[in-house]
């Protein structure tokens, strides 16, 4: 059996892992990112935390370490500018990594590892061509063509939450207007709710008893699945969005499938039944009937860290 590290860096936490070569993680740490301002000893808690795995699970050596971060720049190793990182700037993790180990370290953002994850561990084995839409806060995406993660000349490729659906619209984090991600995230779902709660004064449903800044994307849409009119109409909406974007997608490199994977995907039929509709509607008929909409099959769990374990498998590449 062999054995690899996943490690997911978020703004707030540090998920690390130990993952076999089956895709299943089999032990897990955790460190609080946002109590790190200094990224050399960031990295060697990550690499003590690491030490700690394998000596708990009695596993001698490992493949690499994959890491999924913010910005992260698969070319250069680095997390690039992060604005929810308290460590500013450029940080070579790759170089940092090596005064600790000579293990091949592997760096992506996180929907690069989680199209990965796909691919190696998921839905997607076999596949050759797909797309991976990730929810969350924001909406990233990776697409892979030819078995092979898409990361373009400097290592951006593939940031699908930031095509154009109103050049006029909500304004978004990027500095520019309409962006997909300020429509299909969880910001975007509570965005659409407040609207529409501003629409409908009248409305005197589930979400009209919660305060605006107490809304969650959870919350509605739980309240669309047990049938609140307004949670069902923002959920349309945005699967609605959310269609037009992966449609378009699929002529970047006609896929076998597109994956969505995140919170809000959670919410089930309410989300995904008007998004496959819309998909079908706005897609070119050249592309008809050869792409599914699937879920990802990754357990919500430990996707980040299969993800980010999985980039271990592009060391060579």
């Amino acid at each position: 059996m062999k054995y690899s590290i996943g490690v997911d860096i978020g703004g707030t936490n540090t998920d690390i892992g130990l993952v076999s070569s089956e895709g299943k993680c089999i032990g897990r740490k955790n460190l609080p990112t946002d109590q790190y301002d200094d990224a050399a000893v960031y990295i060697a808690d990550i690499w003590m935390k690491i030490n700690e795995l394998m000596h708990e699970y009695g596993v001698e050596t490992i493949e690499g370490i994959g890491i999924a971060a913010p910005v992260g720049n698969y070319y250069t190793g680095c997390i690039e500018n992060a604005t929810n990182l308290k460590f500013k700037g450029i940080v070579n993790l790759k170089a940092l990594f090596t005064k600790h180990t000579d293990i091949p370290v592997v760096v992506s953002n996180d929907a690069n590892a989680a199209a990965y994850g796909e691919l190696v561990y998921g839905g997607a084995r076999g596949m050759k061509n797909f797309v991976m839409f990730t929810l969350g806060t924001g909406v990233g995406s990776g697409i892979v063509v030819d078995g092979k993660l898409v990361h373009g000349k400097t290592g951006a490729a593939g940031e699908l939450g930031h095509v154009l659906l109103y050049p006029d619209g909500r304004p978004c984090g990027c500095g520019r207007k309409g962006c997909l991600e300020t429509y299909a995230s969880a910001t975007g779902i509570k965005t659409t709710a407040r609207e529409l709660l501003d629409q409908h004064p009248e409305y005197q449903g589930v979400l009209s008893q919660v305060p605006r800044n107490k809304l969650t994307s959870k919350g509605i849409g739980d309240a669309a699945n047990a049938g609140d009119p307004l949670a069902l109409k923002v959920m349309e909406m945005t699967g609605y969005w959310l269609g037009i974007a992966m449609a378009n997608a699929v002529a970047f490199n006609g896929p076998e499938a597109v994956f969505l994977m995140g919170g809000p995907v959670k919410a089930g039929k309410v989300l995904l039944d008007p998004a496959r509709k819309s998909f079908e509607e706005h897609l070119c008929f050249i592309y008809k009937g050869s792409v599914e909409v699937r879920v990802s099959e990754l357990p919500n769990n430990d996707a980040a860290i299969l993800g980010a374990a999985a980039l271990v498998e592009m060391k060579e590449a």
